[in-house]
């Protein structure tokens, strides 16, 4: 009986420290939770920039998107889907400007500039969500930079664009985080359950 009893309760030991090593599993993936909620997420674009003036551009639109893609309309009404290879030339020529200090998006005088003319093609797309994926090399150059924040409100075609844009991505952030939490928390024993019950029925002769 003894010997018993010793069993039964070495095996509410090991009960106990399975269930506190799913509460402290549990506490650490809400943490980990907490700390990519912190960080900035990563999304897709897809924005059209419009043509204003001869060569000078303003974003006229940008929703999130699942991948990232920028139409080009111009003066003479024709549209035009970037390629991947063109962004990238374009960003590049606009690095270079970032680095001699002769960009409108960094200068204080850039948001006057993006007002009242607008801005390069590869401002443009700097000045877009869109900027923030594809140039994100150069992005510690320009997102901590005051004069960037405001050169990139003034390179929307109009307030509106540019708050519809803000609230769009706020918007999708907030919907990522909520089905990323609910998928977590439906995991532990609600897929086990299911997954459970469909090697049951598959078993050795379903398949």
């Amino acid at each position: 009986m003894k010997y018993i009893k010793k069993v039964g309760t070495y095996g509410a030991g090991i009960g106990l420290g399975a269930l506190l090593a799913v509460g402290l599993g549990g506490c650490q993936q809400r943490t980990d939770e907490q700390a990519a909620a912190a960080q900035p997420q990563q999304k897709n674009a897809f924005v059209v920039i419009e043509e204003v003036k001869p060569g000078k551009y303003k974003v006229a639109e940008e929703f999130p998107a699942k991948e990232t893609r920028i139409i080009l309309k111009k003066l003479d009404g024709t549209e035009k889907v970037l390629t991947r290879e063109e962004m990238d030339a374009l960003i590049k020529k606009e690095e270079a400007k970032i680095e001699n200090g002769t960009s409108p998006l960094t200068s204080p005088e850039g948001a006057q500039v993006a007002q009242q003319g607008g801005l390069s093609l590869g401002e443009a797309i700097l000045a877009s969500a869109a900027g923030a994926m594809i140039g994100s090399w150069i992005g510690s150059k320009l997102f901590n930079n005051p004069n960037y924040q405001k050169t990139r409100r003034a390179g929307y075609k109009t307030p509106t664009a540019y708050n519809r844009s803000v609230n769009s991505f706020k918007k999708g952030a907030r919907t990522s985080a909520s089905r990323s939490s609910s998928t977590r928390r439906s995991g532990f024993f609600g897929s086990s359950r299911s997954s459970t019950r469909s090697r049951s029925r598959s078993g050795f002769f379903g398949g």
